[in-house]
């Protein structure tokens, strides 16, 4: 299965992180994606943060327009998207830091909610988001034969989150990110997206926000922990082959996952 990793540098403004994500989606298309990326906030970001006044709905402008070049591509879209709280107006106390699963019919899949937020490094996501219900459902899509499990950002750092996609069938890992740039923020990165393949025997698709404040630097790490593709800081897109067969030998050669002797439960 083909996936276009389309690391953008979103503005703050909905219509112009809309105008910039199709395009991507499009430059990914043209290259024979059968499903493309976008990173968290693509929606729109600003490194001094992104909240409630920020939040749109399902049927707003952003994700609009994706629905509009999915169903003209024929790809299948995930993007990370700053969702209102139902029940709560525009510019309430938070927002839902969200992944949207848009089908290459158009029709909207399901979402997917951050579960740990951001409050490390001096920051609080907490004080602007609401976390995910660590007990729902995972979102784990299929796309051409390919099921791929989906997390966000900081989610990571923590094994369990990708353990329980992989535990519901996922075999590779899609992870949209705006991954704050610091000392050390790179390599960070890139060790927890090398260890989550290797230690789950499933690709690993890491896609950064470009631009001011975070690292770009999206990755695909195959089964075995190898990075085998990455991208720099600034925006770009690359198409890359997940077959699914090299999945089911790492996992022969390598049958970890069946004697494991522990199991994830949410807390």
């Amino acid at each position: 299965m083909r996936v276009g990793i389309a690391q953008v540098a979103a503005p703050r403004d909905a219509e112009a992180a809309a105008r910039i994500s199709t395009d991507a989606i499009e430059a990914c298309a043209d290259d024979g994606a059968r499903l493309v990326v976008l990173p968290e906030y693509a929606s729109g970001f600003d490194p001094r943060g992104v909240g409630p006044d920020d939040a749109q709905t399902l049927d707003g402008t952003f994700v609009t327009a994706l629905r509009r070049a999915a169903r003209s591509r024929g790809v299948d879209v995930l993007a990370g998207v700053t969702l209102e709280v139902e029940g709560q107006p525009q510019g309430g106390a938070r927002a839902r830091n969200a992944v949207v699963h848009v089908r290459a019919d158009g029709t909207l899949g399901d979402t997917y909610t951050k579960v740990h937020l951001f409050d490390a490094f001096g920051q609080r996501e907490s004080d602007r988001f609401v976390a995910g219900d660590p007990a729902a459902a995972p979102l784990v899509v299929d796309v051409d034969g390919l099921r791929l499990g989906v997390l966000t950002c900081f989610d990571l750092r923590f094994p369990e989150s990708a353990r329980r996609l992989v535990d519901a069938g996922a075999e590779a890992i899609v992870v949209p990110a705006a991954w704050a740039a610091g000392p050390g923020k790179i390599e960070q990165w890139t060790v927890l997206a090398r260890a989550r393949a290797l230690e789950n025997v499933a690709w690993l698709v890491a896609v950064g926000m470009a631009g001011r404040g975070v690292c770009g630097t999206s990755l695909v790490v195959d089964p075995v922990g190898t990075v085998v593709e990455r991208l720099g800081l600034g925006p770009g897109h690359v198409v890359v082959d997940l077959d699914p067969a090299r999945v089911t030998g790492a996992r022969t050669r390598n049958p970890a996952l069946d004697l494991r002797r522990y199991e994830v439960r949410p807390r």
